[in-house]
């Protein structure tokens, strides 16, 4: 009786593996406390505080502190643990946290309930809840 084999092993048909799932990432709370999510785009947690210029190309969730400029052509959104001090330039952003510094979009500005911007706004469309602080003045020029 032999205890060694000289028999080769069968390959064993590989399967690949599965595809990640997509990143989720929160974008903003929404009245009843859920979440919405989407499938693209960055955020720029609590906590995490950067110097120097932030440009991204389609969303950004910033929820931490920046000290610069903030340019993009895409959606932004100022979490409400957010404090931002410079300019931001972009198609459209969404404030619930503390901006010091001019707001320059180039389809929407909208202030939500609790946030705090000092500063000038340029936008075509220009939304402001009844608890916003709005320390500046604003310029509302509809697209040509």
């Amino acid at each position: 009786m032999s205890m060694f084999s000289t028999r080769k092993p069968e390959p064993q048909p590989s399967t690949p593996p599965p595809p990640p799932p997509p990143a989720l990432r929160p974008v903003a709370p929404q009245p009843n406390g859920a979440m919405e999510t989407s499938k693209s785009g960055g955020v720029l947690s609590r906590g995490v505080s950067i110097k120097g210029t932030v440009k991204f190309s389609d969303e950004l969730v910033i929820d931490g502190e920046v000290e610069g400029t903030i340019e993009s052509g895409g959606k932004l959104t100022i979490g409400e643990h957010a404090l931002i001090r410079g300019d931001i330039r972009t198609k459209s952003v969404r404030v619930r946290g503390t901006v010091e510094g001019d707001v320059f979009a180039s389809e929407r500005c909208e202030l939500q309930a609790g946030c705090t911007l000092k500063g000038d706004i340029e936008a075509p469309r220009l939304i402001v809840d009844e608890n916003a602080a709005f320390l500046g003045s604003a310029k509302v020029t509809p697209k040509s």
